[in-house]
């Protein structure tokens, strides 16, 4: 705990997380990925990966058990692709409030965040820090 000044010490909980990814878990996270959806800047579909789940998962499992002993993130996995699409039934397309920005992010990046919010959550519920 650190106090500083008047202000009362807070305490942030620190959890720990498994860092190795199995071949199991990542195939299970390849799988329930969601279709239909546009590529970030990778440029590597949903489909792609869950076609590829048997195939890839034992490599991309150690790649992301990697990045987690490395406590780092490859700076391409936090770039994204800006849209901006049209909100159908507006009367003039000339005001700004008639566009929404969308970003699509890196594919593997989600997969990586997929895989970490997973650990965090089972994390969280042994440590009772849910509800």
């Amino acid at each position: 705990m650190r106090t500083t000044g008047d202000q009362p010490a807070t305490q942030t909980p620190h959890i720990q997380i498994n860092q190795t990814v199995s071949k199991e878990e990542m195939e299970s996270i390849l799988r329930a990925l969601p279709t239909g959806k546009a590529p970030g800047p990778d440029g590597i579909p949903n489909e792609v990966l869950k076609a590829l789940a048997p195939e890839i998962s034992k490599g991309l499992a150690h790649a992301v058990s990697k990045l987690f002993a490395g406590d780092t993130m490859p700076v391409r996995y936090r770039e994204s692709t800006m849209l901006t699409l049209c909100k159908e039934g507006k009367k003039d397309y000339s005001l700004p409030g008639s566009y929404r920005p969308i970003a699509l992010e890196n594919t593997l990046a989600k997969v990586v965040e997929k895989v970490l919010a997973n650990r965090l959550s089972l994390a969280a519920e042994e440590h009772s820090l849910l509800p």
